[in-house]
């Protein structure tokens, strides 16, 4: 529901540059005041909310967005959305490490699987809610689409009265308390999931122009973007189990340079056998995410909510100046050395994911499986 919500603003921006008379730039300011509040209280919303129970932290994470979203559906003007996009996007703050943290302590070190459906159901909700914004906004204002994704959240937060096992905080910091970590493991990982998220937006930043360079239309583009989607979400559920089986060292090696040999791949290949290969690239450009995000707990040095809630804001961040670095890169030289440089930052991520191997718990399991 939280990524849904936050992918489903792309869909009223249409709407809000002809209600409020904005500019391109301006519509950016807007978006931004959304995942720059999500972004950056990442670490104090987990830090206040520390002593509260998991259930506890995402009911009020999802009151606090169904909040935000009905100051927005408000007849407040601009000043009323840009002020219902921050206190939804401090919903979203809370959410990320929350949940991740409820999934570590109802699995505990059988968490990296688990790890992995959460974030792929993230992706289904990023699928079907825009989609479904979008199909109402053609018979209903926008107002009232607002107020009825608040309905959604308000129901949201009753089930999770029901579902969410009310796991104590008491108990998270007990268990960590038995596992070794090590700090600079974390920062290795840290770096990782920037680098990764990297990868990932700066081929996205591109891909719609390969396609068009190949004489695909906009329809096509639309295809193009929806199969490597649908690839993504197919790695990020299958990956966390890839990586409990295989190891996280080498799985990551061999997913990071699939992704790098594919994306230069599709830099050459007839726009067919591009949209052939694109769910594959999909696969292992979103599945390795779902192996760092299981890797979390293990290297969080005995908090593991601030870990994810550090994690989350490299990821978001790394998410944010990417497409702006390759952007210049390209505008400085061409696309395709744009391009080329996403696949390089993905090839710069193995020597970083060997280092990380002595690290981890099992260190020589994993270099089992390089061997």
């Amino acid at each position: 529901m939280h990524d849904g919500y936050t992918d489903s603003l792309y869909a009223f921006m249409p709407v809000w540059q002809a209600q409020f008379g904005l500019s391109y730039a301006a519509l950016a300011v807007i978006r931004a005041l959304y995942y720059a509040t999500m972004g950056g209280l990442q670490l104090p919303a987990n830090r206040l909310l520390s002593g509260w129970s998991p259930r506890a932290a995402l009911i009020l994470s999802t009151a606090i967005a169904v909040a935000g979203l009905v100051i927005m559906a408000l007849p407040l003007g601009l000043a009323g959305l840009c002020v219902g996009l921050v206190v939804a996007g401090i919903g979203s703050s809370i959410q990320h490490p929350r949940a991740s943290l409820l999934v570590t302590e109802s699995y505990g070190d059988a968490a990296r699987r688990p790890l992995g459906i959460y974030n792929f159901a993230g992706d289904l909700g990023k699928a079907i809610l825009p989609a479904l914004v979008a199909l109402l906004l053609t018979v209903l204002t926008w107002r009232p689409v607002l107020g009825l994704m608040a309905t959604l959240g308000a129901a949201l937060m009753f089930t999770l009265v029901r579902l969410v096992p009310p796991v104590s905080a008491a108990t998270e910091s007990k268990r960590q308390r038995t596992i070794s970590r090590r700090r600079s493991g974390f920062r290795i990982l840290t770096v990782i999931g920037g680098f990764d998220t990297a990868t990932r937006m700066g081929y996205l930043l591109f891909l719609p122009f390969l396609v068009q360079g190949r004489g695909g239309g906009l329809p096509t583009v639309g295809v193009a973007l929806a199969l490597l989607f649908i690839g993504g979400a197919f790695g990020k559920a299958v990956f966390g189990g890839l990586g409990v089986r295989l190891g996280v060292v080498r799985t990551v090696m061999v997913a990071e340079a699939m992704t790098a040999s594919l994306i230069v791949a599709t830099l050459f290949t007839p726009l067919p056998l591009t949209l052939i290969l694109l769910p594959l690239l999909g696969v292992v450009l979103n599945g390795t995410s779902s192996v760092l995000y299981g890797t979390v707990p293990e290297l969080s040095d005995g908090d593991t909510g601030r870990a994810f809630a550090i994690f989350y804001t490299s990821v978001i961040g790394s998410g944010g100046l990417a497409p702006i670095l390759y952007g210049a890169i390209a505008d400085h030289s061409s696309r395709t050395v744009g391009v080329l440089a996403a696949a390089a930052t993905a090839v710069s991520i193995i020597p970083l994911v060997l280092a990380l191997g002595s690290h981890l718990r099992s260190p020589a399991a994993d270099a089992t499986t390089v061997a």
